[in-house]
């Protein structure tokens, strides 16, 4: 007993020393053995995404760590750029937290929302290391955000709508995104609720008509659509009857996200086109033919009725726009 008093007391004086703290679950690991709290942040994030992959599966969402695989990359690209191959946690310092933004800044072309996500990402990591009792406390917690722009939201006009409308494609992959992306602009669902789509969430009311009621798989909020005769038009060329079976056989997300770019591509649109847009499509095209705010928020499964009056500010502008171009031409006569 007094051989294991003695090893405790040398144990606590060189962690005490080695990383200036201590706490019960450092000193325990360390008289155990185990050593599997890193001390280096690039080795914590690595840790950090195998736990976020398992999340992934448990919650049926992988966008975490899908977003995690490039925040590690930039980090690491960072770290590197400093000579290093990893950092330990007590070498970090505000300085470095500014300096890495500062690095994203100069070598990428990013938004501030992006570089808000990879600072975000490195305070997790340190953040953990103070939760295991590597750190004291934060270094980086003063780091500053960058204030963002405001959000717009993207979507196609109704000509180019029609244009899309108007031109099939020969190819199976490539008619399927595009079939499915003029879906979405006539009932709003995202690509995520469009692929957890079966045949019971359809249903027909007294008189006939056809409407989609299901959960929104990002809010959980249910949504109610009646649908428009060209996507009740669409829905019959797929499964309707197999319930075992989704409506639409579609493939992975980044398959179907590289046709409907090259979709917008081949309609020579100005800007990329992105299934997500056909969604905003459907909120723009309501609030312009004047249905209620409160029925678009139902039909899209908003959980805050502000959500959807930021399609009304939309339209709003739009106006304006069209305003300002009637102006110019005035004076140009």
């Amino acid at each position: 007993l007094n051989d294991y008093k003695n090893r405790i007391d040398d144990t606590y004086n060189s962690l005490l020393k080695a990383n200036g703290v201590i706490t019960a679950e450092l000193l325990k690991n360390a008289i155990t053995g185990v050593s599997d709290i890193p001390k280096y942040i690039l080795q914590a994030g690595e840790i950090e995404r195998e736990h976020l992959k398992i999340r992934s599966v448990q919650i049926d969402s992988t966008s975490s760590y899908r977003g995690s695989k490039m925040y590690q990359h930039y980090l690491r690209e960072y770290i590197n750029s400093l000579g290093k191959e990893d950092m330990l946690f007590t070498d970090i310092t505000e300085e470095f937290g500014n300096s890495y933004i500062l690095y994203l800044k100069m070598n990428y072309p990013h938004k501030p929302s992006y570089r808000n996500h990879c600072s975000c990402w490195l305070k997790r990591l340190v953040y953990l290391a103070v939760d295991n009792g590597i750190l004291r406390f934060n270094p980086i917690e003063d780091v500053q955000y960058e204030k963002k722009p405001p959000k717009k939201l993207m979507y196609i006009s109704k000509s180019q709508l029609q244009d899309i409308m108007n031109h099939p494609k020969p190819d199976p992959l490539q008619e399927l995104a595009r079939r499915t992306f003029i879906f979405s602009c006539f009932c709003g669902l995202a690509y995520v609720d469009v692929q957890r789509l079966y045949p019971h969430h359809i249903g027909t009311t007294a008189d006939g008509r056809k409407y989609i009621r299901t959960y929104r798989k990002k809010t959980d909020v249910e949504a109610f659509i009646p649908l428009h005769p060209i996507a009740e038009q669409i829905l019959s060329l797929y499964n309707t009857t197999d319930d075992s079976k989704p409506i639409f056989p579609l493939p992975c997300r980044d398959m179907i996200w590289f046709e409907i770019h090259e979709l917008g591509f081949a309609r020579q649109f100005k800007h990329n086109l992105s299934y997500h847009q056909s969604r905003h499509t459907f909120g723009t095209l309501l609030v312009s033919a004047g249905v209620p705010i409160e029925s678009i928020a139902k039909m899209m499964g908003h959980t805050n009725i502000r959500t959807t009056q930021g399609y009304a500010k939309v339209t709003d502008d739009k106006i304006s726009e069209d305003m300002d171009r009637l102006i110019v031409r005035r004076f140009m006569v």
